[in-house]
C-alpha cells in the first residue's frame, strides 16, 4: 500500500469518533423509509462540517443528498442508506428481545452502519484529495428508503448516476467478503377496487362487490403463473378486504402485488399483463380499479473488474479484530436462533471448494464472528432478493462488498442485528468498511487503464440499455 493510501487509511481511523457518532445516532433516530428526517439532517451538519458541498432533497425526495468534494474527474460515488425497519425496537447489547421503545423502529438491516460506513470511505478519499492535489471527485450519495422506498431507481429515472465513472457501496453481513452476481428485480403496485355496497340476501343484485374482483384478480394471476418466465415470481397480499360483516357486499378492497424477474425489463413487460388482469377483474364485477404504484427496482449488474479491485485491498487491510469480550457476547448472541452454524458467504453457496476452504476458516476461528476474509468468488450467482444497488450498476460501473457486523448467521432484519447494531463490533464494521472501500477509490483514482476497464465490462454487460421499472409520473410513496 502506497504512503499516500495509507494515509487516507489513517484518515479513517482518525475519524473515528465521528463515524461512531453518526453511526450510533441513526441506530437511535430508527426512522423509516422515507421519514429519515433527522437521519438526513444529521449527515448533511456532519458532511458541511467536513468540507463536502451538500446538496438536500436531490431527485425531490426530501431525505436524500448529495455531498462532494474535489473537482474534476474520475467521480467515484459511495452509496450510503439510513431507514430502519417497523415493530424492531431493541435494546443495544442485549442478548434477549428488549423492545427500547414499545412497538418502536429499529435498524434490523443494519443501515445505520452501512450509511456510516460509507461516510467514513467519503472521508478518507477527501483526505487522499486534499493531501495530493490530484484531480478526482468524490460523491456521497444519501439513499433514504431502501426499504421499500427504492431512491436509487428514483434517480435512476433522473439519469442521476450516469455523471459517475463509478459507483462503491457496502452491506452490514456475518462475513467479510467482495460481493458478486445479480439479483432480482421487483415492482410493487397496490391496486385498489371500488364497488356498491348492498345487502348480500336482500339486495344482492344491486352490490357491486369490490372483493370478488381482488379475488378474481387473484385467480387470474394464479393462470398467468403458467405462462411466464420460471425466473419469475409474483407474490401478492390482500390489505384490505372490505369489512368484517359478510352478509354486506364489500364497496372496497385492496391488494399488493411484487413482481420479480431476473431481468427488470422482463419485469416491465410481467407487470403490464397483471395491471390487464387487474383490468379485467374490474370489468367482469362491475367494479372500478385504481393503480398505485409503489416501488421498482433493477436487477444488479456485477463488474469484476471493481470485485477484483475490491478483494485486493480487503486483503490487504485485513478484517476486523475483535476482542476476547465482544467474541464472547457474539457467541452468546448466536445461542438465540437457529442457523448459527451455516457456511456464510455467496462463494460458498456456489462454489464446493470454497465452502470447503470457508469451513476450515470457521474452524481455526473458533467463534461465531467470522474474522477472516471469505475467498474471492466471481462464478454464476442470483441472489433471489432485490436492491436498488441494482439501477444504480445499470448506469455505472458498481461493485460492493461485505463486512462481518453481526455473529455467524444472524437472522436479516432481526432483533439481534439491532442489538449488535450499536456495539463496537458494528462499529467496527463501519470503519472497516470505509477503509476498504476508500483504498479502492484511490486506486480508481490513480489508475485510468483499470477505471477504463471496470467501464468496458460494464458496457459489454449493459449493452441492451436500462429499463427504469419507475414510471415517468411516478412519486415516492411512504409506505403505510
Amino acid at each position: 500500500m502506497t504512503n499516500e493510501k495509507q494515509a487516507a487509511v489513517n484518515a479513517v481511523e482518525a475519524k473515528k469518533a465521528v463515524i461512531d457518532d453518526v453511526a450510533d445516532s441513526i441506530w437511535e433516530y430508527a426512522e423509516l423509509s422515507l421519514q429519515e428526517e433527522k437521519s438526513c439532517a444529521k449527515y448533511c451538519e456532519v458532511l458541511e462540517k467536513e468540507g463536502f458541498a451538500v446538496e438536500k432533497g436531490i431527485c425531490g425526495i426530501a431525505t436524500a443528498f448529495s455531498a462532494s468534494f474535489g473537482s474534476g474527474r474520475p467521480v467515484i460515488g459511495i452509496l450510503a442508506e439510513y431507514d430502519a425497519l417497523s415493530g424492531l425496537s431493541q435494546k443495544a447489547g442485549s442478548l434477549v428481545r428488549e423492545e427500547l421503545v414499545p412497538g418502536g423502529c429499529g435498524h434490523g438491516c443494519n443501515h445505520n452502519l452501512l450509511g456510516a460506513g460509507s461516510l467514513a470511505a467519503a472521508l478518507g478519499v477527501k483526505a487522499y484529495l486534499e493531501a495530493t492535489g490530484r484531480p478526482g471527485t468524490v460523491v456521497l450519495y444519501g439513499c433514504p428508503g431502501e426499504e421499500g422506498g427504492a431512491s436509487k431507481a428514483f434517480m435512476a429515472r433522473e439519469k442521476r448516476w450516469y455523471g459517475l465513472d463509478a459507483a462503491l457501496t457496502w452491506h452490514p453481513e456475518d462475513v467479510n467478503e467482495v460481493v458478486t452476481g445479480s439479483s432480482n428485480s421487483c415492482i410493487q403496485t397496490q391496486y385498489k377496487f371500488t364497488g356498491v355496497a348492498a345487502h348480500a340476501a336482500g339486495d344482492p343484485e344491486r352490490g357491486r362487490s369490490a372483493l370478488d374482483a381482488v379475488e378474481l384478480m387473484n385467480v387470474g394471476v394464479q393462470f398467468l403463473r403458467e405462462h411466464m418466465s420460471d425466473k419469475a415470481r409474483i407474490h401478492y397480499a390482500i390489505t384490505d378486504a372490505g369489512g368484517r360483516s359478510p352478509n354486506v357486499v364489500q364497496p372496497r378492497a385492496s391488494v399488493l402485488y411484487m413482481v420479480r424477474s431476473n431481468h427488470v425489463a422482463e419485469a416491465v413487460e410481467l407487470q403490464k399483463r397483471v395491471d390487464d388482469i387487474a383490468r379485467g377483474a374490474a370489468l367482469m364485477t362491475g367494479t372500478t380499479a385504481e393503480k398505485q404504484f409503489i416501488d421498482g427496482l433493477a436487477d444488479t449488474v456485477p463488474n469484476h473488474t471493481l470485485e477484483t479491485v475490491l478483494y485486493r485491498n480487503f486483503e490487504e487491510l485485513g478484517v476486523p479484530v475483535h476482542t476476547d469480550e465482544e467474541l464472547a457476547y457474539a457467541d452468546a448472541l448466536s445461542g438465540t436462533y437457529p442457523g448459527s452454524d451455516r457456511v456464510p458467504g455467496i462463494g460458498a453457496r456456489y462454489d464446493n471448494g470454497i465452502c470447503r476452504r470457508v469451513k476450515e476458516m470457521q474452524a481455526r476461528t473458533g467463534h461465531a464472528m467470522n474474522d477472516f476474509l471469505a475467498p474471492l468468488y466471481q462464478g454464476p450467482a442470483f441472489e433471489p432478493g432485490s436492491t436498488d444497488v441494482g439501477d444504480v450498476s445499470w448506469q455505472t460501473p458498481t461493485g460492493q462488498i461485505h463486512v462481518a457486523a453481526q455473529p455467524n448467521g444472524s437472522p436479516g432484519h432481526s432483533w439481534q442485528n439491532v442489538s449488535c447494531g450499536r456495539t463496537e463490533i458494528g462499529r467496527k464494521a463501519a470503519i472497516h468498511a470505509g477503509k476498504v472501500l476508500a483504498a479502492a477509490a484511490i486506486d480508481l483514482l490513480t489508475e485510468p487503464a483499470l477505471l477504463e476497464a471496470a467501464k468496458a465490462e460494464f458496457r459489454s454487460q449493459t449493452e441492451e440499455g436500462y429499463v427504469c421499472p419507475i414510471p415517468a409520473d411516478a412519486v415516492p410513496v411512504v409506505p403505510e
